[in-house]
């Protein structure tokens, strides 16, 4: 098995010594940054494997560099997962809208943080190699992390994608708002049923690029959750 590289993010010396003594003798590389102004050169130049970024850092905030990789083509698609002392539930909705594919909160246990690591490479590892999936005019590429409408692209979060890419790949079947979150977010995220609610909308909106044909293919399954379906 290939070595993967993680980036440890956090302006406290003591605890990413800790982090990476842990992640090397699981058999991972680490790198490691103290602010966002290292941590952002570490990622365009050794290119890791998935970011372990912390909520509070000198010169900004983790989730403004968060920000900064979801909006570049080339770091969209990066992994991240959360690791700070924030634990109310406002603060992990805020840092999973923004496109953090896990949130764990401080203090954790080495062998929690990770099988989540683990559990977050599975989940994004797969798209170097998945083909394009297409629904008539819609086409859904997750090499290169892209959603097109009859050629057009598609502009939408990270999210959302993770979300279109999971009711493409299981069509036809309704799911619960419960299924989805362990689906979509995974099963170690604790969020509200609300949030897929939320995203749900943001992903309908997105698919109305010319006409609604595409946003009325997720459908809401009363007392159920959603399904997505090419029949109306």
């Amino acid at each position: 098995m290939n070595e993967k590289t993680i980036l440890v993010v956090d302006d406290e010396m003591a605890i990413r010594e800790m982090i990476v003594m842990s992640l090397e003798m699981a058999g991972f590389n680490c790198l490691e940054a103290g602010n966002i102004q290292d941590a952002h050169s570490l990622v365009i130049d050794k290119k890791p494997d998935l970011i372990l970024l912390d909520w509070m850092l000198p010169g900004g905030s983790g989730i403004e560099l968060l920000r900064r990789l979801r909006r570049d083509e080339l770091t969209g698609s990066l992994p991240v997962i959360m690791v700070t002392a924030k634990v109310e539930e406002d603060n992990k909705i805020q840092g999973l809208d923004v496109g953090a594919d896990d949130y764990i909160s401080k203090p954790f246990a080495p062998r929690e943080l990770i099988s989540r690591i683990k559990a977050v490479l599975r989940r994004t590892g797969a798209g170097e190699t998945e083909p394009a999936i297409a629904v008539d005019g819609l086409q859904l590429d997750p090499a290169s992390h892209r959603v097109f409408i009859d050629k057009k692209p598609v502009d939408m979060g990270p999210t959302e994608f993770r979300l279109l890419k999971f009711f493409l790949t299981h069509q036809e079947r309704a799911y619960s708002r419960g299924q989805l979150l362990d689906h979509v977010w995974g099963g170690n995220v604790y969020v509200e049923e609300r949030t897929v609610d939320v995203h749900i909308r943001r992903l309908r909106k997105a698919l109305s690029l010319d006409s609604e044909k595409y946003a009325n293919m997720v459908q809401t399954v009363r007392g159920t959750g959603y399904r997505f379906s090419t029949a109306s």
